[in-house]
């Protein structure tokens, strides 16, 4: 499972998952991705089972890039403790994901083997997700001011 090897403070507060993802949201490795459509917190374990679920599915072909990391330290305190004392104990780490995040990427399949990858991995997740394909590159327009047959 992905955890911080170090930190700098080892609790931090809840934060908010209010609009949409600014950074990562263009797929930067593969040609298909793992978009998230609602915001949501994604535990360390969750994205080992979508990562487990996508490789064993293209058999060892392709490449699979996750593009979230778990930062977020969150802190239960344990079952029947009185009030107060502080804040409890790390108990799991979380990647904070918004609407429009690519979580993973693949590249070297079939569209049809990475869409159904996907699917699979998308079953493991809290969030709902969509497919998506790279853009190509859009034709240059004719920028010489000449007409244009």
């Amino acid at each position: 499972m992905l955890i911080p090897k170090r930190v700098k403070r080892r609790k931090q507060h809840r934060g908010n998952l209010k609009g949409d993802a600014h950074k990562g949201n263009k797929i930067a490795y593969g040609e298909y991705g793992l978009v998230a459509e609602e915001a949501g917190w994604i535990k360390s374990n969750q994205i080992e089972a979508a990562r487990i679920a996508m490789t064993r599915f293209i058999k060892r072909g392709g490449k699979v890039w996750i593009d979230i990391f778990p930062h977020k330290p969150i802190t239960r305190h344990p079952a029947e403790a009185r009030m107060g004392s502080g804040k409890g104990a790390v108990e799991f780490w979380v990647a904070v994901v918004k609407p429009g995040r690519v979580m993973f990427e693949m590249a070297d399949v079939t569209e049809d083997v990475a869409r159904e990858a996907m699917r699979l991995a998308a079953h493991k997740l809290p969030v709902k997700c969509k497919f998506v394909k790279k853009e190509a590159a859009a034709p240059a327009e004719n920028t010489e001011g000449g007409d244009v047959l």
